[in-house]
Formats: C-alpha cells, sequence, structure tokens
C-alpha cells in the first residue's frame, strides 16, 4: 500500500500541497488530475524521492520497485531492444553470471531465478512493446541514436513498461505518441499487473485505464472511485450537495441572527439570545462552493471568401527527391472540420506544411482564394517564442507586422479573449507555463483572423479546461479547422470529417473515430497474421532445405555408418581371437594354433582397411555438409 501523511510541500514560496492524505492499494490504476500547475508532478517527485516533503511522511513497501519514464538517454547506437533488456538490471546481472560463476550451487539459484522471471522470453517481450510504441522490425534492431527526440522518449517508455516496476509513474506518457500507440497503450495500461499512477489530460486514456481519480485541488489530495467521467459525475454531484448545505445554512445562521438582533437587548430574551450565539459560534461552517476560474477564448471571425479555400489536385508533396506523399487530390471549404489520421512518419505534418505554405507540391498544382490568411499552430513553435518579453509586447510585435491597430486598449484585448489578464500579460514568457504559450500561440495566429486554422498537436500542454475551451472555441469558429492531435476526445469533439494518411496516400476515411479504433485493432491483427504467415513459410521453407540436405547426404552418411558398424564387428571379432588365444590350453593342439592366428591376421587386416574406409567417409560427410 502507497500512503500519503499529511503531506505539506512548498515551491519558490508557493503552498502546493497543504496537509494532504490519501492511501492506495497494491494494483489500483490512479489517474492525477488537477488544474496545470497545481503540483501534480511535483507529487511524482515527492513518491520518488527525487524531493523531501516540507511535512507529512510518504511510506511504501521497502523493496517495491517505482519506476518512471528517464527523460534523458545515453546517445548511444546501441540497439533499440538491447536498451529496453538493459533497462531490467537483475535480469542482465543474472545473465553476465551465468558466464563467470563456477559454483555449481549458485549455478543452480541463478538458473532457478532465471526461470521465476520468466528471463528468455524477455527479447520478445521487448520487441512486443517496441512494437506497440509504433517501432518497425528494423528500428528495433537499429541504433538508438538514429532517432528523433519524440522516438527517443517512445523508448524511455519502452523501457519503464519492459521493466514492470510495483509501481509505475507515468507523467503525460501521450505526447509524444500518436493515435494508433494510443490505442494500444490504452490496453496495455488497462491489463498491467501492478500499480499504476498516471498523470495525464486524455480523458479518454483515463476512462480506459484508471480505477480511480486522485484529485489535486486547493492544495488537497481528493480520491474517487471510477474513472474520469465517473469523477467528473461524483464531484459535481458533491459540490451540489455541498452547495445545498451551504445555502441551507446560511438560512439557518440567518434566522437565529435576526433572533439575536431582536431579542438580546431584552432582558426577558436575553439568556435565549446568548444561547443562540453559542450555537452560531459553534457551527461548523459549510463553504460555498467556488467556481473553478477556467479558461475562456475566442477565434475572430474570417472575412468571406469564394469556394473552395484550398484546392490540391493530383500533387506529389515531399522534400527535394524524396517523396512523401503520392497523387494527393483534395479541396477545403470554409465549413469543413478536418482531422488528420494516420501514424507518426506516414505524411501528417508534412500535408499541413503544404497547406500552411512552407513546401510547394514537387509535381501537381495548389490552388488557393485570393486573399487567403492562414493560421498555423505548430508544437515547436513554442520553443521558438522569444522568453525575454511579455505576452503584451509580443502582441503588439505581431499586430506591427501584420499592420493591425497597437493601440494598448486593442492589444490587451486581444490577448483578453484568450485568457491573458494585464498581470499574465505581462509577465516575462519565460515564466509562462506550457499550456499558457499555447495559448498565446493561439492568440498571436488569430491577429489577422484566418480564414483556415492548422492546428499540429495544439493540445500537448494544455489542462482538462483549456481542452474544453479549445473545443468550444473551435466550433464556434467560422473558418474551415485541418487538425492533428492524439486527443481523440477533441478529434471526435471537433471533426466530421476524416483524411486518412497511409502508404504515402491521402484518401478519405469513411467512418468515426470509433470505426478507426476497429481499423486499426484489424490491421494489426493482419499484420500479425501475416508476420506468422512469413515465418511459417520462412520455417517450411528450412524444412524443405533440411529435407534436400538430408537427401543428398544420405548415401554419404549410410557409408559412414556401414564402416562404423564393420569396425566395430571386427573389432570385436579381434577381442573373441585375442581371448582364445590368450586361453591355457591354447598351444596343446598345434592346429588349431596355426588356423586361429591366419584368422587373427585376417582379421586385423581387414580392420585396419576398414578404420581407413570409415575416416574416409566420415571426412566426405563432413565437407559435404559444410559445403551445402
Amino acid at each position: 500500500m502507497l500512503s500519503i501523511n499529511n503531506l505539506v510541500c512548498r515551491m519558490g514560496g508557493r503552498t502546493l500541497i497543504d496537509g494532504s492524505s490519501a492511501s492506495l492499494n497494491d494494483g489500483w490504476k490512479v489517474g492525477i488530475v488537477g488544474a496545470n500547475g497545481a503540483g501534480k508532478s511535483t507529487l511524482f517527485k515527492l513518491l520518488t524521492g527525487e524531493l523531501e516533503p516540507d511535512g507529512g511522511s510518504i511510506s511504501m513497501p521497502a523493496r517495491q520497485r517505482v519506476g518512471v519514464v528517464r527523460q534523458e538517454m545515453p546517445d548511444t547506437d546501441t540497439p533499440l531492444i538491447e536498451l529496453v533488456l538493459e533497462a531490467d538490471t537483475e535480469r542482465m546481472s543474472l545473465l553476465a553470471e551465468c558466464e563467470t560463476e563456477t559454483d555449481g550451487n549458485r549455478l543452480a539459484e541463478v538458473y532457478s531465478r532465471l526461470e521465476e522471471i520468466d528471463a528468455y522470453a524477455a527479447p520478445a517481450r521487448a520487441a512486443t512493446i517496441l512494437a506497440g510504441l509504433g517501432f518497425t522490425e528494423e528500428q528495433i534492431n537499429g541504433p538508438y541514436n538514429a532517432l528523433s527526440g519524440g522516438w527517443r522518449m517512445r523508448v524511455s517508455l519502452a523501457a519503464v513498461l519492459f521493466l514492470q516496476p510495483e509501481l509505475l509513474l507515468l507523467d503525460e506518457p501521450t505526447n509524444h505518441l500518436d493515435l494508433e500507440a494510443i490505442i494500444w497503450l490504452e490496453q496495455y495500461l488497462a491489463n498491467y499487473p501492478h500499480t499504476l499512477l498516471i498523470i495525464s489530460h486524455d480523458r479518454e486514456l483515463l476512462n480506459v485505464c484508471a480505477d480511480h481519480i486522485l484529485h489535486l485541488h486547493d492544495q488537497k489530495l481528493t480520491l474517487y472511485n471510477g474513472n474520469y467521467d465517473t469523477f467528473e459525475r461524483t464531484r459535481a454531484e458533491r459540490q451540489m450537495l455541498q452547495q445545498k448545505q451551504h445555502e441551507k445554512q446560511q438560512a439557518q445562521r440567518a434566522h437565529i441572527q435576526k433572533f439575536i438582533d431582536r431579542f438580546k437587548a431584552k432582558a426577558t430574551k436575553a439568556r435565549q439570545a446568548q444561547s443562540r450565539i453559542k450555537m452560531l459560534e459553534r457551527m461548523d461552517i459549510v463553504d460555498a462552493v467556488m467556481a473553478d476560474r477556467s479558461v475562456r477564448f475566442t477565434f475572430p471571425s474570417p472575412k468571406e471568401l469564394s469556394p473552395p479555400l484550398v484546392s490540391i489536385n493530383k500533387a506529389n508533396i515531399g522534400y527535394g527527391s524524396k517523396t512523401i506523399l503520392y497523387g494527393v487530390h483534395e479541396t477545403i471549404d470554409k465549413d469543413d472540420r478536418i482531422a488528420l489520421l494516420g501514424a507518426n512518419g506516414n505524411g501528417k505534418s508534412t500535408l499541413m506544411k503544404l497547406l500552411a505554405g512552407k513546401l510547394q507540391p514537387l509535381t501537381g498544382e495548389l490552388s488557393k482564394s485570393n486573399k487567403l490568411k492562414i493560421g498555423y499552430f505548430a508544437q515547436h513553435q513554442a520553443d521558438e517564442l522569444d522568453v525575454t518579453t511579455t505576452p503584451y509586447f509580443a502582441m503588439r510585435r505581431r499586430c506591427e507586422e501584420l499592420g493591425e491597430e497597437t493601440r494598448e486598449p486593442v492589444v490587451r484585448g486581444r490577448l483578453g479573449t484568450f485568457g491573458f489578464g494585464k498581470e499574465l500579460s505581462d509577465n516575462l514568457i519565460g515564466s509562462l507555463s506550457g499550456g499558457e504559450k499555447a495559448r498565446l500561440l493561439f492568440a498571436l495566429i488569430s491577429v489577422q483572423a484566418p480564414h483556415i486554422l492548422l492546428l499540429d498537436e495544439p493540445t500537448n500542454h494544455l489542462d482538462m479546461d483549456a481542452r474544453s475551451a479549445l473545443v468550444d472555441a473551435l466550433n464556434n469558429y467560422e473558418g474551415a479547422v485541418v487538425i492533428v492531435s492524439h486527443d481523440p476526445s477533441m478529434l471526435e469533439r471537433v471533426a466530421d470529417r476524416l483524411w486518412l494518411i497511409h502508404d504515402g496516400k491521402v484518401q478519405d476515411f469513411d467512418g468515426d473515430l470509433a470505426d478507426y479504433r476497429k481499423f486499426i485493432i484489424s490491421n494489426r491483427r493482419a499484420n500479425r497474421r501475416q508476420e506468422k504467415v512469413a515465418k511459417g513459410d520462412e520455417k517450411g521453407d528450412t524444412r524443405r532445405a533440411a529435407a534436400d540436405l538430408r537427401k543428398q547426404l544420405q548415401p554419404l552418411a549410410q557409408a559412414v555408418q556401414e564402416a562404423e558398424k564393420e569396425v566395430h564387428r571386427l573389432t570385436a571379432e579381434k577381442h573373441r581371437l585375442e581371448m582364445v588365444m590368450g586361453d591355457a590350453g591354447f598351444y596343446d593342439n598345434p592346429k588349431q594354433v596355426t588356423s586361429v592366428q591366419l584368422s587373427y591376421g585376417h582379421v586385423c587386416k581387414q580392420l585396419s582397411e576398414q578404420e581407413k574406409r570409415w575416416i574416409e567417409a566420415a571426412e566426405a560427410y563432413e565437407q559435404a555438409k559444410a559445403e551445402a
């Protein structure tokens, strides 16, 4: 059991957790939720011992392994599968010990432990995890340093999943995954055999794999049974009940106060008035439910343009001489809400760059409506913001670049529609959270009132409230939206068209996200069947080759067997004759002596010749076998 007792944690003079307790049983799968900056990641650091609490304690079984995703791994050319296998240090240590240990008893213990931890099935299990996270067989056996940053994080995730610690801590594990890998991860975590704590803003992930929710709010931890949808419903019911109790108590207090005010000056009622004053003092106050401060923002309405906004006519798209997408033939109108589906590396970002004007088609045509304005949100843009300036000056600079009005009320008004009050607008961008930087990007790309919003993973750093605000803003937006996101609930609530990017093609997907999940699972099963067939064919080829070899070698093998058999017969006969000649009365019969000695000489000659033939036959067999 994991026990959190009266925990207190302060960071930079700010209290994140104040006297909170929670007990989590072994085997629970717990989603950690709360607003950005509430202290969820700090709680993980307290659990791993990276930080010490300012008060209270955390206790867990002494020998329990705690697993976290490593943020950095050595830049090495070691194959991915070897890096994942190395995560299990006990297995690696035992295998190394097998190579050097000479004590038979200790070797027996080592082999027994290797059997117990299923060490010999480990490579297959590691490969399965890597494949589930989207790695090809070539990548699995390829060097780690050939991967980009997002794929390296997948290797780190694979390593901790392979280790299967008794307490697994995952902080936003889906940030670097595509939808295909997320679907696999959901099922893997739902079946995880030990305790799981996961920080995530992905509602679907928490609904699939969590059986408890630990809510960090107002410096307190509150544990709820059930998945995220159950948590939201239960919390709303508790808040409603609390508000009713508060209103009832306030009415009761007002009634008591009215009595006190009316009769406290009268001698005949003074004692009763004093009694009611004490009653008020002893009453436990039920707080009113304070509405959570939620983010709301709005994308401005674009000016009307003639349709279609964008037309792609039989275009090949790629970089230099390398084509990624072939024969793309699509149009985008102002009321389109399009989600791009497909595994990472299939070309989603390439298509987004074409639409954003950062790429031109290698062949074919791309035409856009006159005066078309495009707002492009890309993951890496948050890292390119000038961290030494403020949101106010960043917005003012953006307005100047586009020839828009730069008066202070106008600039602050633009920021205000994306949740930036004066105080936050005047903070350095470097001090903003990831979610706040994302909202600033939304504000900056909306300055020119774009006709199309291109959103490449816009939710990575947004909490639940900000994601809901983004969904509302997109659904009220009067332009077109093209979105790439690993958040299924976001796509389901925003997109009404699905483009599947697969095998170098872009095509409309006939169905919804539920159908796409079935499509992915079906494809996986088909791929596994093909692999089994291929392996079966390979085994069949191996068996046929072995049979042909046996047929080819059979005469030579038979010659070896016959020569060997004859050597054994002659050796036995030679031994029999020697026994006869060694008998005490052997020389009493001269005729017998002559006959036996002649026979003995003949057998010795035959044995010598047969041994020579046996050696020659064996050498011929081995040479033919080696050449085959």
